[in-house]
């Protein structure tokens, strides 16, 4: 089920304000999104960003996959719990820092093999891959695999590379639909039913508090539009997938 997005105003030229409801946080839009490249936000306390009412940062998928690795921190509980963040987390593929390695990589239709900056040491990211990290790294928003396209470029490469990027998005949300129940907190978050109003005090305040694992079935747990047990008995873990190519994600996630 796809993350719920509710428009709460617009402006004839454009502008809305709007709510994007995630499994550790609503999100209030336009928002600024920190970047925490390696799990943390370079220079800013993480008291200082919770003071200023950070919402959501960014990890980086390809820097947190090559150390320390994604295996621990899914043994740890998931990024949330490795840098001790409580609220929503967006990782990007690992498309773009893969595409920026333009020396150490090779792309096929299958993937990317490219070399560590880090050790030399030999490494292949398919859109499984990097969905499999995402996964365990337990993202509230995770991003497809994208083939990013250089500048300038001919037509011949730029649709070359926007069939590579269908392709891969096709197989990201594929294997994220199969997969999606192993984030590492499903059996710890569990969100109660979207709230209709918002403000100090209101519904929407409490709407945001882990309240640890439900005392009804597993259909309750974490979902994006927190669908109820009535409404989806059989449902299991819901979140969310964004496919869409890193390079326009890397602009549009900042000013969402």
């Amino acid at each position: 089920m796809p993350l719920t997005f509710n428009i709460l105003a617009e402006t004839e030229s454009g502008g809305r304000r709007a709510q994007l409801h995630l499994p550790h946080r609503t999100v209030q839009t336009p928002v600024f999104m920190p970047v925490g490249t390696a799990g943390t936000v370079k220079a800013v306390p993480q008291d200082t960003l919770e003071t200023l009412g950070a919402e959501i940062i960014l990890g980086n998928t390809y820097h947190l996959y090559l150390r320390p690795g994604h295996e621990p921190i899914r043994r740890m509980g998931g990024l949330h719990k490795f840098i001790g963040w409580p609220r929503a987390l967006l990782t990007d593929s690992g498309g773009f820092q893969v595409f920026s390695l333009s020396q150490l990589r090779k792309v096929t239709d299958e993937g990317v093999r490219f070399r560590s900056h880090l050790d030399g040491s030999s490494h292949f990211f398919t859109p499984e891959h990097s969905m499999d990290v995402q996964i365990a790294l337990g993202a509230d928003i995770c991003m497809a695999f994208d083939e990013c396209t250089e500048y300038p470029a001919d037509r011949t490469r730029a649709e070359e590379s926007l069939r590579l990027t269908m392709a891969w998005a096709r197989r990201s949300l594929n294997h994220f639909r199969a997969h999606q129940h192993e984030v590492p907190w499903q059996n710890e978050l569990w969100v109660p039913p979207v709230p209709r109003t918002w403000g100090p005090g209101s519904d929407a305040a409490n709407h945001e508090q882990r309240l640890g694992p439900s005392p009804s079935s597993a259909s309750s747990r974490a979902a994006c539009t927190a669908t109820s047990a009535a409404k989806a008995p059989s449902a299991s873990l819901k979140w969310t997938l964004t496919a869409t190519p890193s390079a326009a994600s890397a602009s549009a996630s900042r000013a969402t």
